[in-house]
């Protein structure tokens, strides 16, 4: 993928940086306003609540700043840093087992300016960041729940009108969020037209974030992120569903598997969960042989360990 980024990004374009893309300071105090308050502060010490009762210039002071920063395709170096907390699992036993670094997965606190600046660029490149329907996650007024029902609906389609069984194989990345290829992501943005601008930025933005480890009152020193997403940031979910989206272009494409009035019901995501069906245990193993094959390329894995399969058939 290194490879094949370089060759593309050699005479790369993109869309060209129109004003509908600029910040302004209306934007800006709109996002102040809708973040969470009583989190925890970042590595600065800085919170939501430090800019939302601060002076009233500051967001203009932050609209020229980011407008800024997308020209010249460069961030501030204290965007870069974070710091990972590590929580127990709920079930994990501290007197019982051996303890691992398994058990003790981690919570990433990103910089309060940083999140504002991810905000704003959502809401202005939102277009550039949209994803296929067959993908759950990480959507405003779209959940678990909403997928749960595709699938309740696509079993009952088939079962009770079809008189055909639905087999389903539930798949599980390992570590997906940490293994997303940056080359990967890349060459993805660039395949949606991606204006220059944002993605130079992008490129600076991935290649020099850190991040350390706090325990308590201890911090460690801090460390490269070679790879995967950004810990904690706002844009990161919508990257990583950008990264694997072309899973379902691939079975789409297929014409393989379960589908309701032609729409391609054969693979349902929610975030790096992935579920596949098909009528026939024939059809699933070559979506799943697909899906592997694309996840390979992906610089992704399954975890075997978490894969699951079910068949429901019509009752006689």
């Amino acid at each position: 993928m290194k490879s094949e980024y370089f060759s593309k990004r050699l005479g790369y374009e993109g869309q060209p940086h129109s004003q509908k893309y600029t910040f302004d300071a209306e934007l800006v105090d709109n996002v102040n306003g809708k973040m969470k308050r009583g989190k925890a502060p970042c590595v600065h010490g800085i919170t939501c609540e430090h800019l939302l009762f601060s002076h009233a210039l500051l967001p203009s002071i932050l609209a020229k700043l980011f407008n800024f920063m997308i020209v010249t395709g460069n961030i501030p170096s204290s965007f870069n840093q974070s710091y990972t907390v590590p929580i127990p699992k709920s079930s994990c036993n501290l007197y019982g087992k051996t303890v691992t670094v398994d058990d003790f997965p981690g919570v990433s606190i990103s910089p309060v300016m940083s999140n504002v600046f991810e905000h704003c660029v959502f809401d202005r490149y939102c277009p550039f960041v949209e994803t296929s329907d067959n993908q759950f996650g990480f959507k405003k007024d779209v959940g678990c729940s909403n997928a749960s029902y595709v699938l309740r609906s696509t079993v009952e389609y088939y079962v009770s009108f079809g008189g055909t069984t639905v087999n389903i194989c539930a798949l599980d990345l390992s570590k997906a969020f940490d293994q997303m290829n940056h080359h990967g992501l890349f060459i993805k943005l660039m395949d949606r037209n991606i204006p220059v601008n944002l993605l130079s930025l992008l490129e600076n933005w991935f290649s020099s974030a850190i991040t350390c480890v706090k325990w308590g009152s201890v911090v460690s020193r801090f460390v490269e992120l070679s790879c995967g997403v950004r810990q904690g940031g706002v844009l990161s979910p919508h990257l990583f569903a950008i990264y694997i989206d072309s899973v379902v272009k691939k079975v789409s494409d297929s014409e393989i598997g379960c589908y309701i009035k032609g729409i391609c019901i054969s693979i349902l995501r929610y975030a790096d969960d992935i579920l596949l069906l098909a009528p026939s245990v024939t059809a699933l193993q070559r979506l799943l042989r697909m899906c592997e094959q694309e996840l390979m390329w992906l610089d992704m894995s399954l975890n075997v360990k978490k894969i699951s399969m079910y068949t429901y058939w019509s009752p006689i």
